[in-house]
């Protein structure tokens, strides 16, 4: 059962880093990479992107 969980996890953390990439991008563009609002995401992004890391070395 926990392996599953792992997995619907790291699908679930997959598709949000997709989604805050995206975003990420769309903010930038429009508002500059320095606003307040790209860094906000930016940070957002490292945050999942170091959770997913950690989920996948547990999953060894």
């Amino acid at each position: 059962m926990e392996r599953q969980w792992i997995m619907y996890t790291l699908e679930n953390i997959l598709n949000r880093i997709e989604f805050l990439r995206n975003k990420m991008t769309e903010v930038a563009m429009n508002k500059g990479f320095t606003n307040s609002e790209s860094v906000h995401i930016s940070q957002e992004l490292d945050r999942l992107l170091n959770l997913y890391d950690e989920v996948k070395s547990k999953k060894r």
